[in-house]
């Protein structure tokens, strides 16, 4: 029977040739308690670091943003110059206008009737034409009213051979009177006969000339001279004299007037201006761009309306080129006077605030002043300042929205200029 042997332990020698034999140490059983704590300890290292790491990530970043918006906060803060647009005040002689709105008015207009009754033989006029007054318009058959003519002339002849019948026998009556063969009653009765047949002659003059009237009646002629409106009948047309519509409308354009109206509180002004001499008159187009005439103011209406606190005023222009029609309105623009040396800045530049009306002025430092002013009137884009301005002064036109008082600013040349004659927009003498 064969028994298991153990293999031997290793021999090593030494350098001096010594033997030495290693005995292997076998392991004893595992410890549930040492294995357990071991991994316990290392969970719980593992939780602190990952707070710890979390925790320096938020400090770290919430550094980070501070020196963020430190850095911002000092940009901020530190000032910076706003570029602005600047123009000098200037002075000028300035023209002083009061604007109102006006309605262009016919100085005539007639509608054109017939004064006949009769059918329409021949037009001579086109729609739109130029007439002069006695031009022919219109003829109407004149055939009826030639028969009562020939009527009334054969009527007279008659009653004229009538009477010159008993003029001669009032001659032999009257001698027969004398002779006493005939009674004076005879004679006085013959004398009232011849009397009729006078005034029946004269009715037949009447009579004829009531006819040739109305052959006259039959041509149509213009009443005055101006431009003819649409037509309003045809040839053939059975017209009356108590036709509502008429037959055409003829009316004056050239010279034309036009009514404006003013607020009564410059009608001192104007009748003061109007007392030394010739007051002149701009009509502009409704939007106040274009200039359509300059005409002269005729009068000035003899009462207020109280309703509206305004008065009529009422100017003439010769309209040769036809830009005012009846009918129109139009801005009219009253010329007053000439303000001498007048100081002027472009209208953009006022700002108005709680205190009323002011502009930037930007001073020698650069820095913007706030400069309350008084304007006398505008014009155009210009308005003209009474108080609180010096000539050459230089004020913020562009970019004052974003301004304040002793704001720094780069100051460079605006391209918006006071203009006095630019625009047709004008405004009454007002205290800002």
């Amino acid at each position: 029977m064969s028994s298991s042997r153990s293999p031997l332990p290793p021999t090593h020698f030494s350098s001096s040739g010594i033997a030495h034999t290693e005995v292997p140490v076998s392991p004893g059983p595992p410890d549930p308690e040492f294995e357990r704590e071991p991994k316990g300890r290392r969970a719980w290292l593992w939780i602190v670091l990952l707070v710890l790491i979390a925790i320096a990530a938020i400090a770290g970043y919430r550094m980070h943003a501070n020196a963020v918006a430190a850095a911002k906060s000092k940009e901020q803060s530190a000032p910076t110059a706003i570029s602005v647009g600047v123009t000098s005040v200037q002075k000028r002689d300035v023209p002083y206008y009061l604007s109102g709105l006006g309605l262009v008015t016919a100085f005539n207009t007639v509608t054109v009737h017939t004064r006949v009754d009769g059918q329409i033989m021949k037009i001579h006029f086109r729609e739109g034409q130029f007439v002069r007054a006695g031009d022919l318009l219109a003829e109407i058959d004149p055939r009826p009213y030639e028969v009562t003519l020939a009527q009334a002339q054969g009527q007279l002849a008659k009653d004229m051979a009538s009477q010159k019948d008993a003029q001669v026998d009032l001659s032999r009556y009257q001698t027969l009177w004398q002779e006493g063969v005939i009674a004076r009653q005879q004679v006085d009765t013959q004398q009232a006969t011849v009397g009729q047949f006078d005034g029946a002659i004269q009715s037949d003059q009447a009579q004829i000339s009531s006819a040739k009237l109305q052959l006259t009646y039959c041509r149509i002629t213009s009443p005055i001279d101006g431009r003819v409106g649409l037509r309003l009948v045809d040839p053939g047309n059975i017209v009356h004299a108590t036709d509502a519509n008429g037959m055409l409308v003829i009316t004056q354009v050239h010279p034309i007037a036009v009514v404006f109206t003013m607020p009564e509180d410059v009608l001192g002004q104007v009748v003061s201006q109007m007392k030394k001499g010739q007051l002149s008159v701009q009509a502009y187009s409704r939007d106040d761009k274009t200039k359509l005439a300059e005409g002269k103011l005729l009068t000035i209406d003899n009462q207020i309306d109280q309703t509206t606190g305004t008065i009529k005023l009422k100017s003439e222009f010769d309209n040769p080129d036809l830009l005012l029609w009846p009918n129109e309105f139009v801005n009219a623009r009253l010329f007053l006077s000439e303000r001498k040396d007048a100081l002027i800045i472009p209208s953009a530049a006022i700002q108005n605030g709680a205190q009323g009306s002011f502009v930037y002025l930007v001073g020698s430092d650069n820095k913007a002043e706030v400069r309350p002013i008084q304007v006398d009137f505008a014009e155009g884009n210009t308005s003209v300042i009474r108080q609180g301005l010096a000539a050459g002064d230089q004020i913020v036109v562009d970019g004052a929205e974003k301004l304040q008082s002793g704001a720094e600013v780069t100051p460079h040349k605006s391209s918006v200029l006071p203009n006095p004659s630019a625009g047709a927009d004008s405004n009454s003498s007002s205290d800002e």
